[in-house]
């Protein structure tokens, strides 16, 4: 545990324990609610093989999970390093233009 909040420089075992109950309930949420967005477009997994559901519901949470992480996190009082965390998550996809500078 001592790794783990110096890599992330938290300074409590509170504060620890709170962003781990974040990213719990962020991973589930967005699973939740990738279903009704693919009801909405109109995908299911009856009308296509099921290995192109799941690589669509994949692409679906992964922009979800990054929205609701920073959103979670805001609630729980954790925003800067939700914030720090997602941006750095967004350099390692390859996705950091789309952070100003």
């Amino acid at each position: 545990m001592k790794k783990l909040k110096e890599r992330w420089g938290v300074q409590s075992n509170t504060q620890l324990v709170i962003i781990f109950i974040v990213f719990a309930i962020t991973g589930s949420t967005s699973v939740l609610f990738s279903k009704p967005i693919l009801d909405f477009l109109g995908i299911s997994s009856d009308s296509m093989p099921y290995f192109f559901y799941l690589i669509l519901k994949i692409i679906i949470v992964l922009p979800v999970y990054q929205v609701l992480l920073v959103g979670y996190g805001f609630l729980f009082g954790q925003f800067r390093f939700f914030w720090e965390f997602e941006k750095k998550m967004l350099r390692s996809m390859g996705l950091g233009f789309l952070l100003k500078k």
